[in-house]
């Protein structure tokens, strides 16, 4: 969750959902002022960490819509959550 986070785009995704409600990508896009396939990154790594969930539905018109919205998720910060979270970090030196 923590690197899903970290990341000022993500943010702004979930600020945008919990305070809009659920939206679908091109509409989530034009709102946030990135594209859409950026968007679809974003959207994915935050989906890979339960941070939204997508639902794929039919317009009136027969388009496919992909509407994603925020989870009720709740993250405790502490020391022993930062200890854990840290043991996922590569050194960049080694790269």
């Amino acid at each position: 969750m923590l690197s899903a986070l970290a990341n000022p785009h993500r943010l702004r995704i979930v600020a945008a959902l919990a305070t809009g409600g659920r939206n679908y990508v091109s509409q989530l896009a034009r709102e946030i002022g990135i594209s859409r396939p950026l968007l679809h990154l974003h959207l994915q790594k935050l989906e890979a960490a339960g941070l939204v969930v997508s639902q794929l539905e039919l317009s009136p018109d027969g388009k496919a819509l992909n509407f994603f919205e925020v989870t009720d998720f709740g993250l405790e910060l502490t020391p022993a959550a930062i200890a854990q979270a840290a043991k996922s970090l590569t050194d960049q030196s080694e790269q």
